[in-house]
């Protein structure tokens, strides 16, 4: 018989809530049984009880661990101050997890949080969605065949509305360096940055408590470069209220030949310019669409949404559990994306390239004089 796996939902209404719906779309994986919730608000834990189906609810998530056999926990939060103690205790008591993002707070909490699944053999699946698309499988196919020739650069902006610059590169820019990731083929090597507030460097003066649990924030415009393997060069940058219509957050790989754009989200459709300058004003190239199915193909698939996306990762980390292997953006796949974040300070902190992983494991806005 195959496996029921017995899901504990921990959210925190109020702080974080229960992410963008992490906590329903367990109930549209076969292999799951939702038996508890927890949530320290009372009102939010009786409408998560009623939401997923769960038999018990708790006010602590520590006593729906400590009382409750889980086989998986589902960190649903966006605050994401909370994040490292939840995971943490999830694995305490041998619990594999399925989270919102971002991963963690800083790249020592993230150190923690790995040492710790480590020990205990446990998989992590995050909601970096688009890292489970279709649409990505068919274009890291595209781009492995040639048909973009050499890839050269990796460009992403996030969303640069009234989050732009460290708030958008921590919330959005998340995203972005997921699939930046996966289009050069592995970790960044280095990064250089510059963070400024109003048009001037961020100093100490500038850096505040971030929303969403983010911790010490600063700058409303960043701007960021990445070595990677092979000679890619990866830029992220987002300015405050330099948003475009339609949205600049997207990822765009510049090959030999051709270019790729891809938005970030569960299949979402890419596109390919087949056009070596890059410039389909000069060329006359025309954009193709590319789907699950291919280019210039219909998109077949009709679960092209958020509770799509999760319901792909968590399928995706049950089978990781089955398999004993890594899911398709795993714990060592979110602390690298959670370093790439932190460089863009560190970089700034110290006005020079840093190498990855990083030396410091500290925020770096925590370090400047």
């Amino acid at each position: 018989m195959p496996k029921t796996y017995r899901v504990g939902i921990i959210g925190h209404t109020g702080r974080g809530d229960y992410g963008h719906a992490v906590d329903v779309a367990f109930k549209k994986v076969p292999a799951c049984e939702v038996v508890a919730v927890a949530d320290a608000h009372e009102t939010g834990r009786a409408a998560a009880q009623k939401r997923t189906g769960a038999k018990t609810a708790y006010a602590s998530y520590r006593d729906m661990l400590a009382k409750e056999k889980l086989d998986i926990v589902a960190v649903c939060p966006r605050h994401i101050d909370q994040h490292a103690e939840m995971l943490l205790a999830a694995a305490e008591h041998a619990c594999h997890v399925y989270m919102e993002k971002p991963f963690a707070r800083t790249p020592k909490e993230c150190d923690a949080v790995l040492a710790a699944l480590d020990m205990r053999h446990l998989k992590l699946g995050i909601a970096h969605i688009s890292q489970y698309s279709p649409v990505l499988a068919t274009v890291l196919k595209v781009v492995a065949d040639g048909t973009i020739g050499d890839v050269l650069e990796i460009r992403g902006r996030g969303k640069e509305d009234a989050r732009g610059g460290g708030e958008d590169l921590w919330v959005l820019g998340s995203h972005v360096f997921g699939l930046m990731r996966s289009f050069a083929g592995g970790s960044a090597t280095s990064c250089f940055a510059t963070v400024t507030q109003n048009g001037k460097p961020v100093v100490k003066a500038d850096v505040k408590d971030g929303p969403e649990g983010i911790g010490p924030l600063a700058g409303d415009h960043v701007q960021a470069t990445y070595s990677f393997p092979k000679g890619v060069t990866g830029y992220f940058a987002s300015k405050k209220g330099a948003a475009g219509k339609p949205t600049r957050f997207a990822v765009q790989v510049f090959g030999s030949k051709g270019v790729i754009e891809m938005e970030s989200g569960y299949g979402v459709k890419a596109d390919l310019l087949r056009d070596s300058s890059w410039s389909p004003g000069r060329s006359g190239a025309k954009w193709e669409p590319i789907t699950s199915a291919g280019i210039g193909k219909p998109e077949p698939r009709t679960d092209g949404n958020y509770e799509g996306g999760h319901v792909a990762a968590i399928t995706d980390l049950i089978e990781a559990i089955e398999k004993d292997r890594d899911t398709k953006c795993s714990a060592r796949d979110a602390a690298a994306i959670v370093e790439m974040i932190a460089a863009v300070f560190e970089s700034h902190r110290v006005s020079r390239p840093v190498e990855l992983p990083l030396k410091s494991r500290a925020n770096p806005l925590t370090l400047l004089t």
